[in-house]
This record gives C-alpha cells, structure tokens and sequence, in this order.
C-alpha cells in the first residue's frame, strides 16, 4: 500500500522527505466539531509565521515555516489562506534536498477545505492541486495537470495543511479523544487523537504551559506501521492561540525534533 500523504521513490534516510512530509501531516492532526468560526474570535491572523527547526537526533537538519496569509477568494468562495514551506539546510541537501511548499485553502467559517496545492522541486518534482466539489461531495487529485479520478469525501473533510489551524479553534483538555475526516484527495481517512496531559516544557530559554497530544499515527501511514513502536507527540500552547510548539517522533529510522524557534503575530 503507497504510504498516505506522500510521494513515490524515496527510501531510507533516505526516507528523509517522507518523514518531513508525514510530520508535517501529524502536526497537524486535528480535533473538529461544529463549531463557526465567523461567531468566534480567532486564534490566529494574517501575518503570523511560525519557524520549527528540525533535528533528526541531535543534529538539526532542516526547518518548517507555517504561515497565516491574507483572506482570498477561490472559486468565489471567500477562503482563509494557509501556508508551510519546508526546506532542508544546505549542508543537509548533500545527503539529500528537500525544498517543498504547500498552501491550503479553507471556506471563511472554517467548516471545511477549498483547495489545496503542494510543489515539490528536486528529485522527485510534485506539483499537486487537489479541488473540493462540496456540490457532489468529491475531491480531485492532479499532478502536473494529469488528473485522478475524484474520490467521494465526507462532510467537513479538510486538506493535511488547513488542520493545523482547525486544532486551534477547539478548547483542549485531558483525555480528551477526537476524531475527523481528511484527505489528500487520493485517500481519505478518520484521524484519532487523544490529549494525555498538561504539561510545562522548556524550548531554549523559555517555558511553555501545554497540553500533550498523541495522534493515533498507525492509521495515517505505512511508513510508521514498518517501525516497531512508533510515537508521535505534540505540545500545544495551554492558551488562546493553541500554537504547536514542540513535535517529538520515534520511527525506524530514528528520532526526529520539531521546535519553535521564531513566532510572529
């Protein structure tokens, strides 16, 4: 089975990009309920950027950069506009290079996905476009223009980029399980997580009041059902924004760290 959310053709650490386009998935996991977004104040507003670096053990490799773009119109529907770009540092791109973008578009109540689209470049070029026709209840994969066939889609499925965003409109707390639809738009599938506990973590020379969550990761990708157990866990900020600040994964390959470096509001 071709692993969810990724590419053909990587191996090893090879599995590298794999796993940075995994993590970027599981970090955005997500938690999701009725809820309107137009009758709240949201957590987050254009102009916010996110730095994460990464370290694969000790030794960072690459860094993620997520973004709050400004309100567009897509399709006519009036959109949120997200944005993560995820790069390797130079001395990394001997071994191997990585240089990826992904934006995502969700409707203004944030309700649900629009659009999505991811451009890879390097040796396995992508550059995706995945459509949501919320009319039939299906979501289009192409790549380099070459379309799939459209798969059906649940009511208020999102796109891997737009959760990282749907988490934050939701309160977190203990023991706290949540289920919801996502898609690629070649596969769709129900996500679990699950809020184990609230925590103080330190990042550098500042201390974060979090909760700790830990998605259920065996039924997002075959890449983690290889690893013998495999763990995945993400701290969000315990406050009004809900900002993922920390993401630790243990797979066959080895130990991967995503940390804040940089925030902008």
């Amino acid at each position: 089975m071709e692993p969810l959310f990724s590419d053909n053709g990587c191996n090893s650490i090879p599995n590298l990009r794999l796993i940075f386009i995994a993590i970027g998935f599981i970090i955005i996991l997500g938690f999701t309920k009725d809820v309107n977004a137009a009758q709240k104040n949201l957590p987050f507003q254009p102009g916010e950027k996110l730095i994460f670096q990464a370290k694969w053990g000790i030794v960072p490799v690459g860094e993620i950069i997520l973004e709050v773009l400004p309100m567009a119109t897509v399709n006519g529907t009036e959109s949120h506009h997200f944005a993560i770009t995820t790069k390797t540092y130079s001395f990394m791109d001997i071994f191997y290079k990585i240089r990826e973008r992904a934006d995502a578009y969700t409707d203004a109540d944030m309700t649900r996905s629009v659009l999505y689209k991811k451009e890879s470049k390097g040796k396995h070029p992508r550059n995706v476009v995945v459509n949501f026709n919320w009319e039939k209840h299906e979501a289009t994969y192409s790549n380099f223009e070459e379309k799939m066939k459209p798969i059906a889609i649940l009511p208020g499925s999102f796109d891997p980029l737009s959760i990282f965003f749907v988490i934050r409109l939701h309160d977190l707390k203990e023991s706290l399980e949540i289920k919801m639809p996502v898609t690629d738009g070649k596969k769709r599938i129900s996500v679990k997580a699950t809020v184990l506990k609230r925590e103080d973590i330190k990042l550098a020379n500042k201390t974060y009041d979090t909760y700790l969550v830990e998605p259920d990761i065996e039924s997002i990708s075959d890449i983690f059902k290889k690893s013998n157990d495999p763990k995945v866990k993400i701290w969000f900020t315990a406050d009004e924004r809900k900002i993922p600040v920390k993401i630790k994964s243990r797979m066959g390959v080895g130990s991967f760290i995503f940390e804040l470096v940089s925030a902008e509001y």
